[in-house]
């Protein structure tokens, strides 16, 4: 979900009014597709994003710092030696195209000005952030060969390029006149012809415009009058109008965004939200999109997915020799009946011999191998019945081991799913490799601070702590909480490890914990969920055992449903 072009316009004006004359002082990176630009003014210090996520590709102000990367990439570090420091001139865009430049004059060799422009192009999928010197590229985000695109290549020394250029007019420089008569000269429909006319402008635009105009979408050119034709102009002036007085608004339901735009759209149904500014519209898209994934997450989960599908693929094959071994018998039989009538048969005969069974007097069939005796063939069998029958204490062993190794990697998958900070990935990191699922290849350079588990209060004040991954959840059980601490996990659920800091918990406050611990878990969208209670002086962890893993006596247990207010934030989290 991004703006239009046409709603870039009063987004650049907003960031020029803001940004220009202020001071680059530092210029950081969080993913693959974040950056964040520290910008100084005189009293007062701005972060602007610049995000080439696809599915969000924006420029926006933030209202707090983002984490950042603990190596800065090497566009990162390109972007620092150029525009650290530097002054930035002019925030513009390319007519009412998804480009907006951002021109900082920096201070080169021998004290010469230098502009250098740092082109955001915000569009879609082909995002990208271009550094460019004196018309030619110095670097890019995303490099593009001619393997990749045979339209246009972004590497540097290159000149840099702007995208195809398209034939359509700008509502705030051309008379609306004459876009009007350009749309009565298309044979499409309505809001096609929209499109296919007025620059910058995207689905909601052009479905606002003709909302105001009182008109269907689908309708044909050809089927409009003089008086729907002035209805149409009286619609472009108002929207035109709207843009340059904005009213930044989202709509969204059930908590999904539908549409948003510089402009109030009235078109949609669903709940409408304005703001303020347009970086304020922008920031509260982003969290609830969830635009932001730590770096590795994406990695370690298809890591933990790939193992926990090979440990399934592993019980399954182990369940089925498990039932091979306990037919041991079978081949004990065969062994008892050849070796008693093997002097009736012929050696290298036969493939199969039928006898009465020496046990029950039943006809019984034993496949022989005709290229050994039937002495051969009586031992054959009776090593295959020894090897089963000391097989099946160990494979039962090996399944119970996989069924171990199973919960201990669905423990990871759900921390990943509950882990948003570069801190908590860390930790994942450092325990898939003390697992051996993953090799150490980083750079010895530690964060700055271990993550804190979550933090909740309950009605009566009580302080409740969440563990968010397995070596949180055994520092806060073993580490943090008191001995007279309530402790709460899912009862044989994948889930967080929950605190209440208390010895003495109200009713109201252990099902409010206990719906935590329900939510924090893998029964999240479940009801009449079983949740454990037991104070902490009754949990022991056994020697030897996985990270997360504890014992525990004394416990009671109570079933709650997963509230939906934590999701909302209406719990009150610090």
């Amino acid at each position: 979900m991004n703006l239009d072009g046409f709603s870039m316009r009063p987004l650049t004006l907003e960031l020029e009014k803001i940004l220009v004359g202020g001071r680059v002082d530092k210029i950081t990176q969080q993913s693959k597709a974040n950056l964040t630009m520290t910008i100084r003014q005189p009293g007062r210090t701005f972060l602007l994003r610049l995000s080439t996520a696809p599915q969000n590709p924006s420029l926006h102000l933030l209202s707090k710092a983002p984490e950042n990367l603990p190596e800065p990439p090497t566009f990162c570090m390109v972007l620092r030696k150029n525009l650290e420091n530097g002054r930035i001139a002019a925030v513009r865009q390319h007519e009412l195209d998804r480009i907006i430049f951002i021109d900082v004059d920096s201070i080169g060799v021998g004290g010469r000005i230098q502009t250098f422009t740092l082109a955001a192009e915000l569009i879609g999928k082909y995002s990208n952030l271009i550094l460019i010197a004196d018309g030619q590229i110095v670097d890019a985000l995303k490099k593009i060969g001619s393997n990749s695109s045979r339209v246009r290549t972004v590497l540097p020394n290159q000149i840099y390029q702007l995208p195809p250029a398209q034939d359509k007019l700008d509502i705030f420089s051309v008379d609306v006149e004459k876009i009007v008569e350009r749309i009565q000269s298309d044979d499409s429909r309505l809001d096609k012809a929209i499109m296919n006319v007025c620059q910058g402008f995207g689905p909601q635009s052009v479905r606002e415009t003709i909302f105001m105009a009182g008109l269907p979408d689908d309708i044909k050119i050809s089927a409009l009058d003089a008086k729907d034709f002035d209805s149409l102009k009286s619609a472009l002036i108002d929207i035109r109008d709207a843009a340059i007085t904005p009213t930044p608004c989202m709509v969204t339901d059930n908590d999904k965004v539908l549409a948003i735009s510089a402009v109030k759209l009235n078109y949609l149904r669903g709940q409408v939200r304005t703001f303020e500014t347009l970086s304020e519209l922008l920031e509260t898209v982003d969290e609830i999109a969830g635009s932001y994934v730590p770096p590795d997450k994406e990695k370690f989960s298809k890591l933990v997915n790939n193992e926990l599908r090979r440990a399934t693929n592993k019980i399954t094959v182990l369940t089925e020799e498990l039932a091979a071994a306990e037919n041991a018998d079978v081949w004990r039989i065969r062994a008892d009946n050849l070796s008693t009538y093997r002097y009736q048969f012929k050696d290298h005969a036969d493939d199969e011999i039928i006898v009465e069974n020496i046990y029950d007097g039943e006809k019984i069939s034993i496949p022989l191998d005709r290229r050994i005796t039937i002495a051969a063939n009586v031992q054959a069998c009776y090593k295959k019945y020894d090897k089963l029958k000391r097989s099946t204490k160990f494979i039962t062993e090996q399944i119970e081991l996989c069924r171990d190794e199973i919960f201990y990697l669905e423990s990871i998958a759900h921390a990943l799913t509950t882990s948003a900070t570069l801190a908590d990935i860390d930790e994942i990191r450092t325990e898939l490799i003390a697992g051996g699922y993953l090799k150490d290849v980083r750079k010895k350079t530690a964060l700055s601070k271990k993550p804190q588990p979550l933090k909740f209060i309950a009605p009566d004040g009580t302080e409740i702590l969440v563990g968010k991954n397995n070596a949180q959840n055994d520092r806060l059980t073993f580490k943090i909480a008191a001995p007279d601490d309530l402790w709460l996990h899912t009862k044989d659920i994948t889930g967080s490890h929950v605190i209440v800091r208390s010895s003495n918990v109200s009713d109201e406050t252990l099902k409010f914990a206990a719906e935590i611990a329900a939510y924090f878990s893998k029964a999240r969208d479940s009801s009449k969920v079983p949740v454990d209670y037991v104070q902490c002086k009754f949990i022991k962890k056994p020697s030897g055992a996985k990270p997360g893993f504890v014992v525990f006596t004394n416990q009671r247990t109570i079933y709650v449903t997963p509230s939906i207010n934590v999701e909302l934030g209406m719990w009150n989290v610090e």
